[in-house]
């Protein structure tokens, strides 16, 4: 059942790291036309794009009422599609860069640069230039849809496998198409791009240059953890197991995280045999069976300073159950995740702001903070070489 607003207030009890959080969802806006992303700007403010083609600025107090950015005119919106993300440029305070993912009206992916105006509450409507277009011509859906810039200061772009069930393409492991991959490109350098000279497949002629990684069936969230780097992927199953993806800092590129060859950590096509050792397995999994679970989405690695007993958790959710996971890292560094709320909710985005904390977006039209009202916890650091 939809919760609603002005009578429900989320709540539940989770016992975290041996003390009792209490956790609840707080909401901070309501009324947002499906909503699908959030992110800061390098300030106080968050930025929520909604799928059909606005982005709205929340000023800390209220929703201000004229959109950031409108390009409704030129994205197709529906089911899967629409305008799917919003990343800031890293220097974005010094040049007013900023980069968004949509569908475009022929069914096509689309990666545009655009610039603020005058007004830092307004974006230049005309100062739109196409970065990168990836065709998407056989099915509407699976379409990925997140930007972001990782700490090397590149743009990462993850992208659907093109669509329908079961890959029939085999995009997802085929390299010489963008589809089913984690790009990687240098959108400071070339026209309109360059390719990353420590890019897996950089320089070779069998593959496309700006994959950093392949494997993906529909990647719905992925974000860098603001304090390590790495990166969290959360890839949406076919019909039993949704996963996430944990690619460490370290990390050169070309891991192949299995679709369509796996699901999960099981074999999808072929149905038997289907690891031959050079695939990656997610290092979280859930099924869908006897839960409404469909589709996993992908959160943050927390790293506030305001729920203390969440730090270093990684944060998650599904869309069609509601159900808020959290993962600890184990002494031999696999994760072990529990259920911290069923919010009753439909999950499309986690978000963090500039401090870390983070928010959830109810697909409903709702934006929530997600926060610990248990009394806090004194502040302590990590000792030397403990585990975040």
């Amino acid at each position: 059942m939809r919760l609603t607003l002005a009578l429900i207030t989320l709540a539940f009890t989770a016992t975290v790291a041996a003390q009792d959080a209490q956790i609840e969802l707080r909401p901070i806006a309501s009324g947002l036309a499906m909503p699908v992303a959030i992110t800061h700007a390098g300030d106080s403010r968050l930025f929520i794009t909604l799928q059909c083609g606005r982005v709205v600025i929340h000023d800390g107090i209220s929703i201000l009422p004229t959109p950031f950015l409108d390009i409704t005119s030129i994205v197709r919106c529906g089911g899967e599609e629409g305008l799917l993300s919003v990343a800031f440029h890293p220097r974005y305070r010094e040049n007013g860069l900023f980069f968004v993912y949509y569908v475009d009206r022929n069914g096509d992916l689309a990666i545009a640069r655009y610039s603020v105006s005058s007004d830092p509450n307004r974006a230049d409507p005309n100062s739109r230039v196409l970065i990168l277009g990836i065709g998407h011509p056989n099915f509407s859906n699976h379409n990925g849809g997140q930007l972001q810039f990782g700490p090397d200061g590149y743009l990462y772009i993850g992208t659907g496998d093109g669509g329908s069930g079961g890959d029939p393409r085999n995009n997802g492991q085929t390299l010489t198409t963008l589809l089913g991959k984690m790009l990687r490109i240098d959108v400071d350098n070339g026209t309109p791009y360059a390719i990353p000279p420590s890019n897996p497949f950089a320089g070779l002629g069998s593959a496309r240059n700006e994959i950093w990684a392949y494997g993906l069936r529909n990647p719905w969230r992925f974000t860098f953890d603001r304090e390590n780097g790495d990166l969290w992927i959360a890839d949406v199953g076919q019909n039993r197991w949704e996963e996430v993806n944990l690619q460490r800092a370290s990390s050169i590129g070309g891991e192949n995280y299995g679709w369509r060859r796996m699901e999960g950590a099981h074999c999808f096509n072929p149905a038997t045999n289907c690891n031959d050792g050079s695939l990656v397995l997610p290092v979280l999994e859930y099924n869908q069976e006897n839960v409404p679970a469909c589709s996993v989405t992908g959160g943050y690695r927390y790293r506030g300073n305001e729920m203390l007993r969440l730090r270093g958790r990684y944060l998650y959710g599904d869309f069609c159950d509601g159900r808020l996971f959290a993962a600890s890292e184990n002494i031999d560094g696999t994760f072990s995740s529990r259920i911290l709320l069923s919010t009753g909710t439909t999950i499309s985005t986690f978000g963090e702001d500039i401090r870390g904390e983070v928010y959830l977006a109810d697909y409903g039209g709702t934006l929530f903070r997600i926060v610990d009202t248990a009394p806090p916890l004194p502040f302590r650091r990590r000792a030397a070489g403990q585990r975040p």
